[in-house]
């Protein structure tokens, strides 16, 4: 899959591009990642982006033209029709769902805003869907891009040490959607504080009773809108809804 990203900061890129497990992904095109600075498009000497709003107001405006004249370019080059991704505080609230289904896409065309935002018509005109990470604002889009880039990363098939790990993730269908569960490594004692003793047991099924148990409270007291929904889809057995209407 192929991930074009529109953005003034092209730099900000290039860490996360080259640290983490994720890099992988990366080095070897599983998400193929290509980089493209606005200002390469924009006219004049000062390779002007952006300017004051019609109507007065703080800030300044992304201007359309120089995001068309990059687009264009990306299309060219890409020659399909791959969607464009603005990232805005009106978007679709990014989940694991959306991440699945961009894991198992050709990818898109991501478009960094900065400032107060971009000129609505090239919205109008050019963007497919809209995408938020949630409800805050940020100072440009990059962040945002870097988050949907190492959702997606850690999916492709070879990119993590152990290949069932994401199985294991918050908001996994595998878990029905729940949260993960508390880890703990050596030593068995850490302050005073012991780790829980049925993952020193040994025994398989009580672990995983175990773990099961403290997904299903975490979720109850932090997210029961996941319950909720793990309930409805009719993901909760019956020793679950034991376990949550005894109320540990």
């Amino acid at each position: 899959m192929r991930f074009d990203v529109i953005t003034l900061f092209p730099e900000l890129f290039e860490p996360f591009l080259n640290s983490g497990v994720t890099r992988r992904a990366y080095e070897q095109k599983l998400v193929d990642v290509r980089l493209w600075n606005l200002r390469d498009y924009a006219e004049g000497n000062y390779r002007r982006v952006d300017d004051r709003p019609f109507g007065g107001g703080p800030g300044m405006v992304m201007m359309a033209q120089p995001l068309l004249q990059c687009l264009q370019a990306i299309r060219a080059e890409r020659n399909d029709a791959a969607p464009v991704v603005l990232f805005s505080p009106i978007g679709k609230p990014l989940d694991h769902a959306g991440v699945e289904t961009w894991s198992a896409s050709a990818g898109a065309v991501l478009v960094c805003g900065r400032y107060e935002g971009v000129d609505q018509r090239f919205i109008d005109s050019h963007v497919d869907l809209q995408v938020s990470l949630g409800d805050f604002v940020l100072s440009g889009g990059e962040i945002a891009a870097m988050a949907l880039l190492d959702a997606v990363a850690r999916l492709q098939p070879g990119v993590l040490n152990d290949e069932g790990s994401h199985q294991a993730d918050s908001f996994n269908p595998a878990l029905d959607g729940l949260l993960d569960c508390p880890h703990y490594t050596r030593p068995e004692e850490w302050a005073g504080h012991k780790a829980p003793a049925e993952l020193m047991s040994g025994h398989h099924e009580q672990i995983e009773r175990w773990r099961r148990e403290r997904r299903l409270e975490i979720t109850a007291r932090h997210r029961p809108d996941l319950i909720a929904a793990a309930r409805a889809a009719g993901a909760l057995s019956k020793a679950d809804e034991a376990f949550l209407a005894s109320g540990q």
